[in-house]
């Protein structure tokens, strides 16, 4: 073991001989989900404008991205060298490393998650039954990466057709090598559980995941020496429920399956394409969507609700949860309290230190205390603060300094100022977000220079149209600093995905689009 040990840190410090501050491992840059880079030395609210800053390059790739980009500095190539390396997964279910500064170079490698010997190929939006995602499906959620193994884990669904017969559908966990691409712990491992249940779907007392049904669209977690896959479906295709695994990120063994409707159905987790948190002491916080709720009868579903999960040893168990007292009403008119991802605030001052906000589709932000949920009451809601938005939530709030920002749907960017655990609303942009509103980001040199990033893309069945990037100073988002359509000419993104995250490091911003990754940055 101390062997094991000592390798492990040689290897950290040869991916990572410089400061931790400058990688981004998972979605929303950390396991809280805040949304935010306080190490952004370069762009500031004085320089993020059409005239110094605009559109670098894009990255080409083979297929739409959804998934965030990653980042991790001075990976050493095998033959190549060091390079600050963007990590790029694709819906054709391939993988990239990229140079991250020099936008048009080709891949530092590159592999398809393709099994080439048996013909796969990614699953199509017809097999789906769903045009969400088009026209094909296969790597969906943000992919992360643990740096001390230099491991990067992907999710990615396939297809094998067949002349005669029945189509055949996988799910599959990969662990690749960051230098090389290579499978490592002997991946790829195929995806499968099953649970005891009398829920949508179940046969002879047993609920099995199904892999075309089952739609993984939360981003990956990696917590507390756990690698956490979660999923729900496509356009609500059933049957179909909530699903979490556990699985072991140094064997890719399975260590835990939770189905959180077993006995009824639906529950998914949706998050549009944000992540599940993890707090210090490894809890595990999802939201669900429509579905059967009977826990406060001592049942084991829990449709719309938001879940403080625990490992314990071989079992996810469902340490608090919180329920809204008009769930039943919220299943029955598609107003889901997953549809967006849970945000975990830094220690507040007051009486409420752990905060949870959880945008919904119901167009309700539950400000939610972790240490104290509330479970589900008939007559009212056991939580801190509802705030009222102007359409549904989709996606996942950003935090930085005392203040909370997010776009709902069809609704302006809102800042929120939160003060001893209360919110109030401070400003909002002068600029309203079509569905499916915007996640943010913001990217700041500790507590100065505050810039919220958002993406403009396209409505759930409107026609293609190019990803509009926007920047705003945090302390007044009422007019943006910049738009990449002020000089259109020069700056206009490709046609957009939905759900984009911005991902902002080191004076560039990147985000996923259809066919390439966007660069933004200070001109030359």
């Amino acid at each position: 073991m101390k062997l094991l040990a000592m390798r492990r840190a040689a290897l950290t410090f040869a991916i990572a001989g410089v400061p931790m501050v400058a990688q981004v491992t998972t979605s929303q840059y950390d396991n809280l989900r805040t949304g935010a880079t306080l190490n952004e030395k370069t762009l500031t609210p004085q320089n993020v404008n059409a005239k110094q800053f605009g559109k670098l390059g894009a990255f080409k790739v083979d297929g739409a991205v959804y998934a965030q980009p990653l980042f991790i500095p001075s990976v050493e190539i095998p033959g190549k060298g060091k390079h600050d390396v963007l990590f790029v997964a694709t819906e054709h279910d391939s993988v990239y490393a990229f140079d991250a500064i020099r936008p048009g170079d080709p891949p530092l490698w590159q592999v398809s998650l393709l099994d080439k010997a048996r013909d796969s190929v990614p699953v199509s939006e017809d097999d789906a039954q769903c045009p969400f995602i088009r026209p094909e499906v296969g790597i969906t959620s943000t992919p992360v990466i643990d740096l001390p193994s230099g491991t990067l884990y992907v999710l990615a669904r396939t297809r094998i057709r067949h002349a005669v017969g029945d189509n055949e559908y996988f799910q599959h966990l990969h662990a690749l090598a960051i230098t090389t691409g290579v499978e490592k712990f002997g991946g790829p491992k195929l995806i499968s559980a099953s649970v005891p249940g009398k829920g949508a779907g179940s046969v002879n007392g047993q609920v099995a995941f199904h892999p075309l049904r089952e739609n993984p669209r939360a981003a990956l977690l990696l917590a507390n020496g756990a690698l956490y896959l979660t999923w729900a479906s496509s356009c609500d295709v059933d049957p179909y429920h909530g699903w979490v695994m556990a699985y072991d990120p140094q064997t890719l063994a399975q260590k835990a399956v939770l189905n959180l409707t077993p006995d009824g159905s639906e529950g998914g987790i949706w998050a549009s394409d944000t992540g599940p948190a993890a707090d210090a002491s490894g809890n595990v916080y999802v939201p669900t969507g429509n579905g059967t709720f009977n826990a406060e009868s001592g049942g084991r579903d829990y449709g719309d609700s938001v879940l403080k999960l625990g490992l314990d040893g071989s079992s996810l168990t469902v340490r608090d949860y919180f329920t809204p007292h008009d769930q039943a009403q919220l299943s029955n008119t598609d107003a889901d309290v997953g549809s967006s991802g849970p945000l975990l605030l830094p220690d507040q001052l007051g009486t409420h230190r752990h905060l949870l906000l959880q945008p919904t589709k119901g167009s309700m932000i539950y400000v939610i205390d972790r240490d104290r949920m509330g479970k589900f009451h008939s007559y009212a809601d056991g939580i801190v603060q509802t705030i009222h938005m102007g359409g549904g939530g989709y996606g996942a709030m950003a935090y930085w300094n005392g203040h909370a920002y997010f776009a709902a749907s069809d609704d302006y960017l809102r800042a929120y100022a939160v003060k001893n655990g209360e919110f109030t609303l401070n400003n909002s942009s002068g600029k309203k977000f079509e569905n499916p509103g915007a996640t943010p980001s913001v990217s700041a040199d500790g507590n100065k220079n505050g810039i919220v990033w958002a993406i403009a893309t396209k409505t759930w069945n409107g026609s293609d149209q190019a990803a509009i990037l926007y920047a705003y100073d945090a302390k007044d988002i009422r007019q943006p600093l910049y738009t990449s359509e002020q000089n259109s000419e020069r700056d206009r993104a490709a046609m957009a995905t939905r759900f984009v995250i911005p991902l902002v490091i080191n004076g560039r911003v990147y985000f996923g689009a259809r066919g390439e990754v966007e660069v933004y940055g200070l001109l030359q």
